[in-house]
């Protein structure tokens, strides 16, 4: 076997190189310039879901104002983004903080080893171009690799689609030689791939039918923040930009309180919006548009500027309703009896969830896995020292929680340069603390399928995602960071003292 390659020594080292590991290599260079660092990515470019996904009208699920980054406006005319506008907004970010000569590219991470002793991780990758193994060191780790398996998504298998005649994609690995131009297509799924694919591709082709078992949530809104605009054309660039992302993060928070509390209530709004955007003869509209869960049980779909709606009244695009009975040559039988004729058939069925991009995590030697560990403040884990991750929120932008664990992540690093100490450990000592769900009263099949395999919530804080950004903006770049739990300890020394006292829940979390 050959020796493993040498990658580097460094005191940050950051997995991924997407939305989330760009905006922690410009933190870390904005408030720890001192701090060396290197970028491991799988992929030959960055960008990550915005380099991967290629499918017709790939675009943002948010507005850019809160899925940007807190740092760099975002100024283009589109609030909700398309991929390659959001593509170039990474690429320009890395540029503008001299990020990119520190991303190791084509570098597929595997494991990750602490060392008590070194007081540090050593990271094992395989760099993709020749195959050879590559170890990096480094005195803290941040995991910055998404949600989801980029290598495949989640695709079930449909009963004798051995016997259809046309062609099976999947939207994470969308065919650049696809023509489905006067083709008919079916799209089967309903949730935010499936309406963003369905009204681009119902622009040429013949026919699209969104094939789904029940329905989401759907709401217009328009593409372009007309507010933001014309902010942006009298007030300097950055102030326009705080005043727009603070107004949405409070309407974001907004919708979803009141989604929570009075759901009856906001689903009636749901539902007569969505009424009025379609004919005013549309058949079945409790059918096809009444979701059996109340808002934000699941994301909200967001159309903009109607355009599935649009495709539909049009005629160009249908909603069916049903349940796949099998696959013939021609298409596919729907449990009802009807059949629906198909060129192409899109697998708009989701993603397979995954955390810390699949790498394999050990301490001193012992394997260890994230669904044995409880999260600490919602980004970092216990008894795991010096590693911190980013998972975004299901229930606002991705890259808000990103922005505030990369605050939390150099106060820490300063923290322990103050004191003369190499290892910072979260320390779990009530062994008996209940495990909770990571994400509770959230139904997304990704979710559903994954809850095995995610970190455990406690009961109390700091043990608590809360899904809430403002609050864990508070926790996150206000509290003390030596507040009891945190330990500090020189390396070799990894400090776990018999009985630390449990702090209350903050009221921002209730």
């Amino acid at each position: 076997m050959a020796a493993k390659q040498h990658g580097g020594e460094f005191d940050v080292l950051i997995v991924g190189a997407g939305l989330s590991g760009i905006a922690a290599a410009a933190h870390l260079t904005m408030q720890c310039p001192g701090k060396s660092y290197a970028v491991i990515e799988q992929r030959a470019d960055m960008g990550g879901t915005w380099d991967l996904f290629r499918y017709p009208g790939i675009r943002s699920d948010s507005d850019m104002h809160t899925l940007g980054y807190r740092f760099k406006p975002w100024t283009e005319v589109k609030a909700i983004a398309d991929g390659p506008a959001i593509h170039k907004y990474v690429h320009e970010t890395a540029d503008e903080y001299g990020i990119t000569p520190n991303i190791r590219f084509r570098h597929r991470v595997l494991g990750a080893d602490w060392s008590t002793d070194k007081a540090c991780w050593t990271v094992t990758a395989r760099r993709e171009e020749d195959g050879a193994e590559v170890q990096f060191t480094a005195n803290f780790l941040f995991m910055c690799a998404g949600y989801y398996d980029y290598d495949q998504g989640y695709r079930p298998e449909f009963p004798q689609e051995a016997s259809y005649t046309g062609r099976i994609i999947h939207p994470q690995h969308w065919p650049e030689d696809l023509d489905y131009s006067g083709k008919k297509v079916v799209v089967i799924g309903s949730g935010a791939t499936a309406v963003t694919i369905v009204p681009v591709m119902a622009e040429t082709a013949e026919k699209v039918y969104m094939l789904q078992r029940t329905p989401t949530y759907m709401v217009s809104r328009p593409a372009k923040d007309w507010l933001a605009n014309s902010m942006r054309a009298v007030l300097p660039e950055m102030m326009a930009y705080k005043i727009t992302r603070w107004r949405n993060i409070i309407m974001q928070r907004f919708a979803y309180n009141m989604a929570r509390k009075k759901p009856e209530k906001m689903s009636k709004r749901l539902l007569e919006m969505a009424r009025k955007m379609l004919p005013a003869d549309y058949p079945n509209f409790e059918k096809d548009f009444q979701p059996p869960y109340t808002p934000w049980e699941q994301r909200l779909c967001l159309v903009p500027d109607a355009d599935m709606f649009n495709a539909i009244s049009d005629g160009k695009a249908e909603i069916v309703t049903d349940h796949i009975d099998h696959f013939t040559p021609t298409g596919i039988k729907l449990k009802s009896g009807r059949e629906l004729d198909a060129d192409i058939v899109v697998s708009a069925t989701g993603l397979n969830l995954v955390m810390m991009g699949k790498t394999n995590l050990s301490i001193d030697g012992k394997a260890t896995a994230p669904h044995e560990h409880v999260s600490y403040k919602g980004m970092m884990f216990n008894d795991i020292p010096n590693m911190a991750s980013v998972f975004g929120y299901v229930n606002a932008s991705w890259t808000l929680k990103t922005d505030i664990v990369a605050d939390y992540v150099c106060r820490l690093l300063k923290t322990m340069d103050v004191k003369g100490v190499q290892i910072a450990n979260p320390h779990l000592a009530d062994a008996d603390m209940p495990r909770l769900p990571w994400v509770d009263d959230f139904s997304s099949g990704y979710f559903a399928r994954s809850f095995d395999k995610l970190p455990k919530n406690g009961d109390r804080h700091p043990w608590r995602v809360l899904q809430d950004y403002q609050a864990e903006k508070k926790i996150l770049t206000e509290e003390p960071i030596e507040d009891g739990i945190m330990l500090f300890s020189k390396a070799g020394q990894m400090v776990k003292p018999v009985e630390v006292a449990a702090e209350p829940m903050l009221e921002a979390a209730e």
